[in-house]
């Protein structure tokens, strides 16, 4: 039986880092797949040549349909809320007659939005975020929120919530730094408290043959891989040697809050349908 899942992301390169492997693997099964941003990313870090004129959320879109295209997205919907910015750099609050600031939305309204398109795609499983927002990020507080509500107002079956295991982050950050100039890496620190505990973590999706397809998402957000003061994150994991990418990201990983009780972790996003 095909089912649709609705991935609910804030920005674009969210899916690339989060879900990208999952999406590919479904949509290779026959399942449609609906990926659902809320900003255009507009307010994100990037070279200051590629946020001159305001043009970046327009660039950011575009990375975002390459991305869609990549991963065998049937559907792509951005709901077009502006852009937060991070918790310690907030942006302000947009001009009269656009949509306010994803942190600022209405939850009931953007849930209800959100909603009728679950109940639109008949949509079996939406993803969202962790209660946290995964490392914080307001925007993603924001879509945890509103999808939990949408879920439940739309009878959605199953919400999962896209996440990483602690400990296994911070051993795959720590095996990518030993191999990078010290100049290129990446500070630790802020991921210490970041995602899911271990203990929290019910789904594991091997997405090891979609290795490509996760690599290719990745590279679709160009403008999200390199800023004024270096290479970023994206920028890091997508010059990962094939091999070793394929194990540090051969695996997604989700929370589901009322998952029935299991011996070990579910391996398919279907398995509590």
């Amino acid at each position: 039986m095909a089912h649709t899942v609705v991935f609910f992301h804030a920005h674009p390169d969210d899916e690339a880092l989060l879900t990208s492997g999952t999406m590919a693997k479904i949509a290779g099964l026959g399942h449609r797949v609906v990926l659902l941003v809320a900003t255009a990313g507009e307010s994100g870090l990037a070279a200051d040549r590629l946020r001159s004129g305001g043009r970046l959320g327009d660039t950011r879109t575009a990375e975002l349909r390459a991305s869609a295209t990549a991963l065998g997205v049937s559907r792509l919907e951005l709901l077009g809320y502006a852009d937060s910015g991070l918790a310690q750099a907030p942006t302000s609050p947009p001009s009269l007659g656009h949509l306010p600031r994803l942190v600022d939305a209405d939850v009931p309204d953007a849930a209800g939005w959100v909603a009728e398109i679950l109940a639109e795609e008949q949509a079996s499983v939406l993803t969202t975020y962790d209660a946290n927002g995964g490392y914080g990020h307001p925007d993603h507080v924001a879509v945890h929120r509103i999808g939990a509500l949408a879920a439940e107002l739309a009878g959605t079956p199953v919400v999962l919530e896209a996440t990483v295991p602690r400990d296994r982050l911070l051993a795959a950050a720590r095996a990518v730094n030993r191999i990078l100039p010290t100049s290129h890496r990446v500070d630790l620190d802020p991921w210490a408290q970041s995602y899911s505990a271990s203990a929290q973590v019910t789904h594991c999706i091997d997405v090891r043959r979609q290795a490509r397809a996760r690599r290719d998402s990745m590279r679709s957000h160009a403008s999200q891989a390199t800023a004024d003061s270096g290479p970023r994150t994206l920028g890091v994991f997508t010059r990962i040697p094939s091999p070793v990418f394929g194990w540090l990201f051969g695996r997604e990983w989700y929370r589901q809050p009322d998952a029935p009780p299991a011996d070990r972790r579910y391996t398919s996003i279907f398995a509590t349908l």
